[in-house]
């Protein structure tokens, strides 16, 4: 091994052997990582407040928890409102009442023990809960229940689905800027080791 040779893999040791650079580049990454998630949920609790001031809210959680709500129910596994529950420490029905204020419908809700066209015509009948539950032999508390899932559809629809929209581009959004990140890191890397000598024997 000649001098040259020797100090480059002297060099080299030393670089791979210093812990600081990876802690740091670790540093960043998680950073980025916060900051992405910090403006997402400032965007997202803007969309609340907006919601907030424009209809008006039946659930009793803080904007916090209504964050929490959001992304919990656009998170990819889709968590149900029990889970939801569990994390908030709170009432599935609570989570009910957070999710359609927030016009954040499943498909799931509008699977009643009745046809929801019979029920609109009752509503739009203006028969009142109790006379609705006993036409459809069910409790009051159910024909509550989807009444509020027809109010919400109705609220989104005459919004153009506009804020439901607008929780979808925010978290797409940031899984975006997660991604263009590491794709960024990536083609750093690639660039920096370009031209390098790659086949040195020590």
């Amino acid at each position: 091994m000649d001098d040259k040779t020797e100090e480059l893999r002297d060099i080299f040791v030393d670089v791979a052997d210093d812990e600081t650079v990876t802690e740091r580049q670790a540093e960043a990454r998680g950073s980025l990582a916060d900051e992405d998630a910090e403006r997402a949920a400032e965007r997202i609790e803007s969309v609340i407040e907006r919601m907030g001031e424009r209809y008006e809210f039946d659930s009793d959680l803080p904007v916090e928890s209504l964050c929490t709500v959001v992304r919990r129910f656009y998170d990819e596994d889709e968590d149900g409102d029990g889970a939801i529950a569990d994390a908030l420490d709170t009432t599935r029905h609570e989570v009910f009442l957070a999710r359609t204020d927030l016009h954040l419908l499943r498909d799931g809700d509008a699977n009643a023990p009745f046809d929801m066209d019979e029920l609109r015509e009752l509503l739009d009948a203006e028969y009142s809960v109790a006379e609705i539950a006993t036409v459809l032999d069910v409790a009051e508390s159910t024909v509550r229940r989807y009444r509020r899932v027809l109010a919400t559809r109705h609220e989104s629809r005459q919004a153009n689905g506009r804020f439901r929209d607008e929780f979808e581009e925010i978290l797409t959004d940031a899984d975006l800027g997660t991604n263009l990140t590491e794709d960024v890191r990536e083609t750093g890397l690639e660039d920096a080791t370009d031209g390098m000598e790659t086949d040195v024997s020590f």
